[in-house]
């Protein structure tokens, strides 16, 4: 049985720590990023004031994505996915392979609209996002003005769009609460859904 489920998020939400956290605590579980299928800084648009164009979907390689994902549900138990079973997992989820894709801009992609069990957006507000953004590095750098002139504005029009849409259904989550607080939520709403699922 699959069960998939994608945590999305606002730059720098949290959303891979959680994703790691929650692979280590569920049975046959395994993680697909979004950040892996990055064109290179060659094929990525520029637009007018310079700024290179990473919070789009076509700065990813989204048809390769896409084939890793249904490649995984055709076969997760041959995707080198840790079969051991976390401690404490209860009996009826041990057949249960678990898929967790996480990234930035994946829920208003159609190819994928259907495949997803549960949607977890994580948020944060704009000056939180703005700190945490500035104490990581990226290759390449974020040059002047980038977080305000092009992240954050396509942040702000992808959630709008996701508000919009009255069949979408996600779960957001504040961002600024801690990892511990998060982690508890959304591995109980989880294991909530698979049991739903096995009934």
């Amino acid at each position: 049985e699959l069960f998939t489920m994608f945590s999305n998020s606002v730059t720098n939400g949290g959303k891979t720590t959680l994703a790691e956290k929650l692979k280590n605590m569920l049975p046959n579980c395994d993680i697909i990023s979004q950040d892996d299928f990055f064109k290179p800084e060659s094929e990525v648009e520029t637009d007018e004031r310079g700024f290179k164009l990473y919070d789009v979907l076509d700065a990813l390689y989204m048809d390769e994505m896409v084939t890793s994902i249904h490649n995984w549900m055709k076969n997760p138990a041959s995707s080198g996915v840790v079969t051991e079973e976390p401690q404490n997992t209860c009996d009826n989820l041990k057949n249960v392979y678990i898929l967790i894709v996480e990234g930035f801009l994946l829920y208003n992609y159609e190819p994928l609209n259907e495949l997803w069990n549960r949607r977890y957006f994580l948020t944060l507000p704009y000056e939180e996002c703005k700190r945490r953004r500035s104490t990581r590095v990226y290759q390449p750098a974020d040059t002047p003005g980038y977080f305000d002139g092009h992240v954050w504005p396509m942040y702000l029009k992808y959630k709008n769009e996701l508000e919009e849409n009255a069949s979408m259904q996600v779960d957001y989550l504040d961002g600024t609460k801690s990892q511990e607080e998060l982690l508890s939520y959304v591995y109980s709403d989880i294991i909530q859904e698979l049991n739903k699922l096995r009934e």
